[in-house]
């Protein structure tokens, strides 16, 4: 908020901007302190397998034959990145984590440690700080960085040899391609209930384009832009906000759907000067 007063927001003393928030992208004020409802959680069956890219096409399918029908408490996403030995080696990767029962963990997860066999099976029981934690080397500090992302209408056969023909032609060893499947409780929130409005099961894309010298700063920027744009048959115009890039103001309103004239709305009664926008901006003009 810009009157520079502390206030405590929830349901019952500030339920509109408690509602805009939750998926607002930082354009309603500074959050000093959380308070959070949490779920107990301690072990769980996770880790990394991979493939030799030459399997990708397969893996993709096995992957989507897999995410049809899962239970809540499996996460289950797919990629195309770069072997971590820095060796350049370009892998199908699928990142798993299973927050139930580790018995039947097991089972669930079978059909995707069984399927191939894979080059490498990092799945195991682990406390769950480290499966949120297991990919952090791949993301150094100080690398440049430039993502875009969309959600799928189709992860269809084309969308995936599209995939995999344009990483062939990657430039940099730290850039990757990652497929999330969204389902479970995140599906099972009404659209209009919090400011993030898109709940439906399906499939995002993310191009992590990212290099570590300035002078491949434009093939690097050339080929996520290529790639975005070939894959834009198969992708909405709709996106998840935190991964829109500092070039692509025109698509914060696409990000927001239905939920963005309320957004506004509050915007102009708690931000009207716009003080908080250095972000994805909503603007309180409208």
């Amino acid at each position: 908020m810009t009157d520079g007063q502390a206030r405590l927001v929830n349901e019952e003393t500030e339920p509109d901007l408690f509602w805009a928030l939750r998926g607002g992208g930082g354009n309603f004020g500074v959050a000093a302190s959380f308070e959070f409802e949490t779920h107990p959680l301690d072990v769980i069956l996770g880790g990394l397998i991979a493939h030799p890219l030459d399997a990708a096409g397969e893996v993709m399918d096995q992957f989507r034959q897999f995410t049809k029908a899962l239970p809540d408490e499996v996460t289950a996403f797919c990629g195309l990145v770069h072997a971590p030995d820095g060796s350049g080696a370009q892998l199908c990767a699928i990142p798993l984590c299973h927050s139930g029962d580790l018995a039947q963990a097991e089972a669930d997860l079978a059909p995707l440690r069984q399927f191939g066999p894979p080059l490498l099976d990092l799945v195991q029981p682990m406390p769950y700080p480290m499966v949120n934690s297991m990919l952090d080397d791949a993301f150094p500090r100080g690398a440049l960085n430039y993502w875009k992302s969309a959600f799928f209408t189709e992860l269809s056969d084309a969308a995936v040899e599209t995939m995999i023909e344009a990483f062939k032609a990657v430039p940099s060893i730290m850039t990757g391609m990652l497929i999330e499947h969204i389902h479970g409780a995140v599906c099972q929130v009404d659209p209009t209930a919090t400011a993030f409005p898109f709940r439906e099961p399906g499939y995002n894309l993310v191009l992590t384009g990212q290099w570590s010298d300035a002078a491949d700063t434009a093939a690097n920027m050339a080929w996520v832009r290529d790639t975005f744009a070939a894959l834009q048959p198969y992708t909405a115009p709709q996106g998840y906000v935190n991964y829109l890039g500092d070039d692509e103001s025109a698509r914060v309103a696409s990000a927001y759907g239905p939920n963005l004239d309320r957004l506004v709305e509050i915007k102009r009664r708690y931000d009207p000067d716009n003080l908080f926008r250095l972000n994805h901006n909503i603007d309180p003009a409208g």
